[in-house]
C-alpha cells in the first residue's frame, strides 16, 4: 500500500458508548486481516495531558513506553491489538494550543492573526497526520473524543472535515457510534435521537459513512432500513452494537455484522483473508469456562470509580483466562481500614491487592493491610505506592522503625524508608516531571521475581516521584525483606519480597500496563496462580 487511510471514529447523543472499544475492535479486525494499524485518540479537553487529573474525573491515567501520560483508552488498544502505543498517539486540546502558543511566540507564523482556523486546525490535521506518515502503517484509526455538538470539539470535526476533503475519495472515512434507546413504557427502540446526531454531524460539513448503533436489543431489519434512508448511509453500513457481556466480545460481534468488511468497501481496499481470531477465541473460551473461582481484594483509595483502576481490572481478566479461573475483584476502600476492622473487611479473601495511588488519604488503611496479608499468609502484591506501603509496614512492624514513613506523607519522619528522588527535589511543575515511561529491572536468580520472569532483565513502565530509601537497604533486607529487583543504572530497588510466604511481593512500577489479550503480564498470572493454589490447600 503507498497511501495510509484514515478513519475517524466520532461520537453522538451520549458519552460513554464505548467508541475506544469500538474503535480497538475493528483495529483488530484489520489486523486479524493483515493489515498494519494503529489507533490515535484525541482530547477535547484543555490539560496538556491527563497527568494531573485526578482519577475521579477521567479514570486512570495510561502510560506508555516513551513516557507519556495518556488517556485509558490507549490501554484497550494497547489490549486488543498487542501493540505499544506512544506519545504520539495521543492529542489534547491543550496539547495542540500550547504548540501554537509556542510556534507564536517563536515567530512562526510570520506576524499573522492567529486563529482557530487555518492555525489550530493545521496543528490537528498534523498530528492526525504523524502516525500515517511514518510508513509504518496502512490504516490509521483516530477516536475523537467527546459527542458532536459539544462546543469543546467542533475544532476537531472541522480538522476532520478538511482532512477528508484533502486526502481524496476512499482514503478516509467517518465512523459515528451513536444510540438507539429502548423506551419501556413505549415497548420500542427508537431513531430520532440518531437523526439529530448525524444531522448535527452533517451540519458541521461531515457525512457518517457508517452507523455504528448501541443498543440493549436487536435492531430489526425495518429500523435499520429507516436508519440509513434517514441518515443517509447504506443499510449494510447501519451496524448494530448489543451489549456483551465482556468488552472482548465486541470484536467477534463486529465481524459478524461486517464492519471490518464495509470499512474495508468504502477505504476501496481488498478484504484479503478472513480474519483469524483463533488465539482471541482460545482467550474468551478459558475466559468463559473458568475451572476454580477466587476473591482478591483491591485496596484503594479511588474504588468508587473503577475506570480509576481500569488495568488492574483488564490485568486480573487476562491473568484469569490465563489460569481458568474466575477473579471476582473485591473493591475495598483502604480510607475505613485500620487496625480494629481490618480482619472483618479483610475476611473470605483469597488474595490482596494494595493498588498505587498518590497523597496522604487512606495510607494507614494500606499499611494494615499489608501487615494482615503478611502476618496471616494470604497471598500479597503491591503497586507503586503499594510496594511502599510494604516497605513502611516492614520497617515499622518487624525492625521496629515507629515512625517509618515516606516524606511525600511526613516530612519530619525520623525514619524516610520511601524519600523523594534527588532529581524531583527542586522541581515545582507537577505536569510530565515523574519517572515515567518504559526502565530497566535486574531481577536476582533465585528469587519469587525471578520465577516469574523467567530472566534477569526486564523493562516495565513507571509513573511516580518518591523512591525506596537506599539508606536503609542493608537494613531491611537483613530484617527478611529482600530487594529481588534493582534499576542497573541508578540503584534504585524496584521490586521487594519476602521468602516463607505463599506470595508477597511488590513492585515500583506498573505491571498492569503491559498485560494484553495475548500476553497477560506474568506477575498477575503467576499472582492469581498462587491466588488459586493457596485457596485449594
Amino acid at each position: 500500500m503507498n497511501q495510509t487511510k484514515y478513519i475517524f471514529v466520532t461520537g453522538g447523543v451520549t458519552s460513554s458508548l464505548g467508541k475506544g472499544i469500538i474503535a480497538a475492535s475493528l483495529a483488530k479486525l484489520l489486523q486479524a486481516r493483515g493489515y498494519r494499524t494503529t489507533i490515535q485518540k484525541f482530547d477535547p479537553y484543555i490539560n496538556v495531558d491527563p497527568g494531573t487529573l485526578n482519577p475521579y474525573e477521567h479514570g486512570e491515567c495510561y502510560v506508555t513506553d516513551d513516557g507519556a501520560e495518556t488517556d485509558l483508552d490507549l490501554g484497550h488498544y494497547e489490549r486488543f491489538l498487542n501493540v505499544p502505543t506512544s506519545q504520539a498517539n495521543n492529542v489534547t486540546t491543550g496539547r495542540v494550543y500550547l504548540s501554537v502558543i509556542e510556534k507564536e511566540r517563536r515567530g512562526e507564523f510570520l506576524g499573522k492573526t492567529v486563529q482557530v482556523v487555518p492555525h489550530i486546525t493545521n496543528e490537528i490535521k498534523e498530528r492526525m497526520q504523524l502516525l500515517g506518515q511514518s510508513g509504518e502503517y496502512d490504516i490509521v484509526i483516530t477516536e475523537i473524543g467527546g459527542t458532536v455538538g459539544d462546543i469543546e470539539s467542533l475544532p476537531y470535526i472541522e480538522s476532520v472535515r478538511q482532512l477528508l476533503w484533502e486526502l481524496g475519495d476512499n482514503n478516509g472515512i467517518v465512523i459515528h457510534l451513536t444510540l438507539v434507546p429502548y423506551l419501556a413504557a413505549a415497548g420500542e427502540l427508537k431513531t430520532k435521537p440518531t437523526q439529530h446526531s448525524v444531522k448535527t454531524l452533517m451540519e458541521s460539513g461531515i457525512k457518517a459513512d457508517i452507523l455504528v448503533c448501541r443498543t440493549e436489543h436487536e435492531l430489526s431489519q425495518e429500523l435499520r432500513q429507516k436508519l440509513a434512508l434517514f441518515c443517509n448511509v447504506k443499510k449494510e453500513a447501519v451496524i448494530q452494537s448489543i451489549d456483551a457481556s465482556t468488552i472482548y466480545e465486541v470484536p467477534n460481534l463486529m465481524l459478524e455484522e461486517g464492519l471490518d468488511r464495509v470499512a474495508l468497501k468504502k477505504l476501496n481496499l481488498p478484504e484479503k483473508n478472513r480474519p483469524d481470531l483463533t488465539n482471541w477465541n482460545d482467550f474468551l473460551f478459558r475466559l468463559k469456562n473458568p475451572k476454580h473461582e477466587v476473591n482478591i481484594g483491591l485496596i484503594g483509595k479511588y474504588v468508587e470509580l473503577q475506570d480509576s483502576y481500569k488495568s488492574i481490572l483488564e490485568a486480573f481478566i487476562h491473568a484469569g483466562a490465563a489460569n481458568e479461573t474466575k477473579v471476582n475483584v473485591v473493591s475495598i476502600h483502604s480510607e475505613y481500614l485500620d487496625e480494629k476492622t481490618v480482619a472483618e473487611q479483610l475476611k473470605g479473601l483469597d488474595g490482596i491487592l494494595v493498588a498505587p495511588g498518590f497523597g496522604n488519604r487512606g495510607i494507614e488503611g494500606k499499611i494494615e493491610t499489608v501487615r494482615y496479608a503478611r502476618e496471616n499468609k494470604i497471598p500479597f502484591f503491591g503497586i507503586c505506592l503499594g510496594m511502599q506501603m510494604a516497605v513502611i509496614e516492614y520497617a515499622r512492624n518487624v525492625l521496629g522503625y515507629a515512625d517509618a514513613n515516606s516524606t511525600e506523607m511526613n516530612e519530619n519522619t525520623s525514619h524516610p524508608v520511601i524519600n523523594l528522588m534527588e532529581e524531583q527535589k527542586n522541581i515545582t511543575d507537577k505536569g510530565g516531571t515523574m519517572r515515567l515511561g518504559a526502565w530497566k529491572c535486574h531481577l536476582e536468580e533465585n528469587t519469587l521475581a525471578y520465577a516469574i520472569y523467567g530472566k534477569s532483565d526486564i523493562l516495565e513502565r513507571h509513573r511516580h516521584r518518591y523512591e525506596f530509601n537506599g539508606a536503609y537497604l542493608e537494613a531491611l533486607q537483613n530484617a527478611g525483606l529482600k530487594a529481588s529487583g534493582i534499576n542497573p543504572d541508578t540503584g534504585l530497588v524496584e521490586v521487594v519480597e519476602i521468602e516463607n510466604h505463599p506470595f508477597f511481593i511488590g513492585v515500583q512500577y506498573h505491571p498492569e500496563y503491559k498485560s494484553t489479550v495475548a500476553n497477560p503480564h506474568p506477575i498477575f498470572v503467576k499472582f492469581v496462580e498462587a491466588v488459586v493454589k493457596h485457596k485449594n490447600n
